[in-house]
């Protein structure tokens, strides 16, 4: 099988694989609004905006803008009724994480998220490695719901939350 074949048959996998987790729920909120949650398929990664905010350092806000962020396809957005720059939470099976989302401009691809490599990322990062030594960051199933009032922590305040405050 050559590389064209075998692209053409990896994307046609993905598409059957997100066709089959791409659902929308609705549901209640904890203050009993009405929510809607969407399940996609999370990658991380390395991106443009991470390698520049690290030159400034893991604690600047460069970093910070660059990487906790989750990027969606503008329909996704508008299916889970938000805006660019809206808070979401991500949950996988894990962990969970509030970003702000921000419209992917390599749509269309719907039930796909992004989040850069970076703590954000690791929040929601499996700890079983399957033999590899290494978690997966690629194909993950993930749930992502608006996260209206609350607050992307910082790294200084997602360490304190993974040590216990210490």
């Amino acid at each position: 099988m050559d590389a064209n074949n075998l692209g053409q048959v990896n994307r046609t996998i993905m598409r059957r694989y997100i066709f089959k987790i791409n659902r929308t729920y609705r549901g209640r909120s904890p203050s009993g609004d009405e929510m809607t949650s969407l399940k996609v398929l999370l990658l991380t990664g390395r991106s443009l905006s991470q390698a520049k905010g690290k030159e400034y350092g893991k604690l600047s806000k460069q970093y910070f803008e660059g990487v906790a962020t989750c990027e969606l396809d503008p329909e996704d957005l508008k299916t889970l009724g938000i805006s660019p720059g809206e808070n979401v939470r991500v949950a996988t099976k894990s962990g969970s994480v509030v970003v702000r989302a921000v419209a992917s401009t390599q749509s269309p691809h719907r039930g796909l998220a992004f989040i850069p490599y970076g703590l954000w990322a690791s929040m929601l990062s499996d700890v079983e490695t399957d033999g590899t030594g290494m978690p997966s960051f690629k194909g993950v199933e993930a749930e992502v719901v608006p996260a209206r009032g609350e607050k992307v922590l910082s790294f200084e305040e997602l360490v304190k939350q993974i040590s216990g405050g210490k």
